[in-house]
């Protein structure tokens, strides 16, 4: 058989050899830059005042107060309290299913404690992204790309079968109060009770 010509390699020296390697580590510093300034940021969270006790799960409602605010300070959207005729029964608050939430809504949400106040930043790319959220009739809400920024208090959260039982036996008292009142009202003219948070396809503002 015939032998293979081998073609022998030229040694390299020790300052070429070291050049190779600083090469190669300076590649690999610049693809881990790029690759950290165009990777999506995430949720910055800021305390304004400590809450206590455990965080929300990501299938909780959460009963929060908010404002929600574009990158130039414009308010597109503020939480209102639930008009609860009979004290005790639901928190105060807005509740909010954490499942139907905007990815970095429901991130801020998890890092949050009962009772504590946190001004959240949202990049566009964990917010409503290129699509926006904007009202067809009055043109206003948030534009695509658009980062926001929020005023969160954490009232209080609990599962959603509890919020659900609690609306129920709400309704009961209600319905038990309506003769008092009129139909559908309670003592003194109350509006009655809103229905439980339910999941759907386009949630509250700070919502998918």
């Amino acid at each position: 058989m015939a032998e293979v010509t081998r073609v022998p390699l030229k040694p390299l020296s020790r300052g070429s050899l070291l050049m190779l390697i600083l090469g190669i580590l300076i590649g690999l510093a610049i693809a881990a830059a790029y690759a950290w300034a165009t990777a999506p940021k995430g949720v910055d969270v800021e305390e304004v005042r400590a809450g206590t006790g455990e965080h929300p799960k990501a299938d909780d409602v959460v009963f929060v107060r908010y404002t929600g605010k574009l990158k130039d300070g414009t308010v597109f959207d503020q939480s209102q309290d639930i008009p609860l005729p009979i004290p005790g029964v639901l928190p105060a608050g807005t509740p909010l299913p954490l499942a139907n939430m905007v990815p970095g809504f429901r991130d801020a949400a998890l890092q949050m404690q009962k009772g504590g106040k946190y001004k959240v930043e949202i990049p566009a790319a964990l917010a409503y992204g290129e699509q926006g959220r904007m009202d067809p009739q009055t043109g206003q809400g948030v534009p695509p790309n658009s980062d926001l920024t929020f005023d969160i208090e954490l009232v209080d959260f609990m599962p959603m079968a509890e919020v659900e039982q609690r609306f129920q036996r709400l309704q009961a008292m209600m319905a038990q109060q309506a003769p008092q009142g009129g139909e559908g009202a309670a003592p003194g003219g109350a509006p009655a009770p809103a229905p439980a948070p339910q999941a759907q396809p386009a949630p509250q503002p700070g919502a998918q």
